[in-house]
């Protein structure tokens, strides 16, 4: 049965903040979930395409997916399936950065990824992982989603950064919405927080600040991804962090069900079963 799917993009102009691990999580429990899930790497480097385990070598990847005529696209011709159940990826082939050349030189090319994930599907999620960086490909993911997602780590640098470059690129992109391309809901998420008290004070004053200086409409989520080992111990093993860790599933279930809050009976059933 196709469907309109929840397209979430996971985003923020800095490298090295969580945004693969967050959009793999995500992606992992919500196909453990029970629903129809297509991760999309939209970075040129891709880390993203080699999280989980795949079927086969990919036949068509994230270059023809956006260069495609959106009316003649079917999704699942670009989508490599995963050793997960119900978990696909488009993978990232684009280590030249060629596409931002073509997204820039192309007319529609900012929301030609936007036009092709509009369309029916049999996914209930797309969940696309972004580059680290201001860019025309990074533009293309942003205005493609439903929901954005911007993981913070809680130190100075990614503060200022999330204030200066991230909510300066959605400044830049609003004006799309007159172009039928507006901004989904955005939220920042607390990523790799530690014990001490001046993690704890930093991310206190990152919402603070994002409330008191932005004109962008943010919320800083309650859900918090601690700094635990078991993030880099799932990835090396290629599975979820929710399979292999108890904190890992508590955190992954609070976040699904505060972005989702009509999956919350499901998430709790699935916790139950997931510890008995």
């Amino acid at each position: 049965m196709e469907k309109n799917a929840i397209v979430v993009t996971v985003c923020g102009t800095k490298g090295g903040t969580g945004k693969t691990s967050t959009s793999a999580n995500m992606g992992g429990i919500l196909a453990d979930l029970g629903k129809q899930v297509c991760l999309i790497d939209a970075d040129i480097q891709p880390a993203l395409s080699s999280y989980y385990r795949l079927d086969a070598p990919p036949a068509k990847c994230l270059t023809e997916l956006i260069t495609a005529r959106p009316e003649a696209v079917r999704l699942d011709d670009f989508v490599t399936r995963a050793r997960i159940d119900r978990l696909g990826i488009i993978v990232s082939n684009d280590p030249q950065g060629k596409l931002h050349d073509w997204i820039t030189q192309t007319p529609d090319g900012r929301v030609r990824l936007r036009q092709i994930l509009r369309r029916p599907s049999r996914y209930d999620f797309i969940i696309i992982d972004s580059q680290g960086a201001n860019s025309p490909l990074q533009h293309a993911a942003v205005l493609a989603a439903d929901i954005l997602i911007s993981p913070i780590p809680p130190d100075m640098i990614s503060a200022r950064e999330f204030a200066r470059g991230t909510l300066a690129m959605l400044d830049l992109l609003r004006p799309m919405e007159a172009w039928g391309a507006p901004l989904g809901a955005f939220f920042g998420l607390i990523y790799r927080m530690d014990r001490t008290n001046d993690s704890k004070a930093i991310a206190e004053q990152l919402i603070h600040d994002t409330f008191e200086q932005s004109a962008a409409k943010i919320r800083i989520l309650n859900t918090i991804i601690p700094s635990l080992v078991a993030y880099r111990v799932a990835a090396t093993e290629k599975i979820p962090v929710h399979r292999h860790n108890r904190r890992g599933l508590d955190t992954m279930a609070d976040l699904i069900q505060e972005l989702f809050p009509n999956l919350q009976k499901a998430v709790q059933s699935f916790v139950r079963r997931e510890v008995a």
